[in-house]
């Protein structure tokens, strides 16, 4: 199986949590891809990001992610309140002769700049994280890493994606859940596979990624992780809302064993590596019919 022509199709993988598999499947899909196509697996998962610890990488690539910060002038600041009025995260503090701004809160949005009347506020910058790009024989990846303390996530999210290549199979390991940060990852998607796993739990939490998912108006199927029985409550809930289940995972000692010791279950036994390659087929399906 190849992938040809002049495109640019990005596969986001993502959750309605924590724990499901979403890295497992993300970088078993890539290595099975890429054995004969040109794949390009983006970290998205900025937080906690840890693809690199399954695919062997090298030559790696750094970039700083800088975010904007309000700069205070003082000298020329009439302490009339208007920018803390304006900072809806509480940022800013006017006292009688000082501003105090807390740079660990701020979000950049900018908006204490447009309300000063003196322009006694101008923009600066601070670190919010990296951007590393690794490259090795059959995939190149992109690791977003967001700075400790730093809280815009969604930005280096945004930077690491603005990392992908034409010509290249793109698959993105999106942040768990459903907050601005998975938004961030999903929202230009061509297709999402949300990742769950059949539990009472599993299964609430993907109801909301499926909404998530629906609201972004992005294709989604569903891929269950850790699977024992059929006809289970995720396969139910799946059927009765037309969603596809395009690959189910079994739970097995295997499986597990490779995972933990941070091997690709499609290497330790290539065989699963036609499980993976039928799945990106489904997807390719779904998303030429559409």
């Amino acid at each position: 199986m190849s992938v040809e022509g002049d495109y640019k199709v990005r596969i986001v993988i993502a959750s309605g949590k924590g724990g499901t598999g979403k890295t497992f499947i993300s970088t078993n899909l890539a290595y099975s891809l890429g054995q004969n196509n040109r794949v390009q697996l983006i970290d998205c998962d900025v937080e906690e990001p840890n693809s690199h610890i399954f695919i062997p990488v090298s030559d790696s690539e750094t970039e700083i992610v800088k975010s904007l910060v309000p700069v205070i002038d003082n000298d020329n600041c009439c302490h009339c309140g208007l920018c803390a009025e304006r900072c809806q995260f509480n940022a800013l503090s006017v006292l009688k002769n000082k501003v105090l701004l807390f740079t660990d809160i701020c979000h950049s949005c900018g908006g204490c700049i447009l309300s000063c009347p003196n322009n006694a506020i101008t923009e600066g910058s601070k670190e919010i994280g990296t951007i590393e790009s690794y490259h090795n024989k059959n995939i190149d990846m992109v690791i977003g890493k967001l700075k400790v303390r730093a809280i815009q996530a969604p930005e280096v999210i945004n930077e690491a994606l603005a990392k992908q290549q034409k010509n290249y199979l793109t698959i993105v390991d999106a942040p768990p859940g459903t907050s601005c940060t998975a938004i961030a990852a999903v929202s230009e998607a061509d297709f999402c596979v949300l990742v769950s796993e059949p539990t009472p739990f599993g299964l609430h939490d993907l109801e909301l990624a499926v909404d998530m998912v629906k609201a972004l108006n992005v294709k989604v199927a569903v891929v269950i992780n850790k699977y024992e029985t059929s006809d289970s409550l995720t396969e139910r809930y799946c059927k009765r809302n037309n969603i596809p289940v395009i690959a189910k995972i079994p739970q097995k000692r295997e499986v597990a064993q490779a995972y933990a010791s941070g091997k690709l279950i499609t290497e330790v036994n290539p065989k699963y590596q036609l499980k993976f390659q039928n799945l990106y087929s489904n997807i390719e399906r779904m998303i030429k019919n559409d």
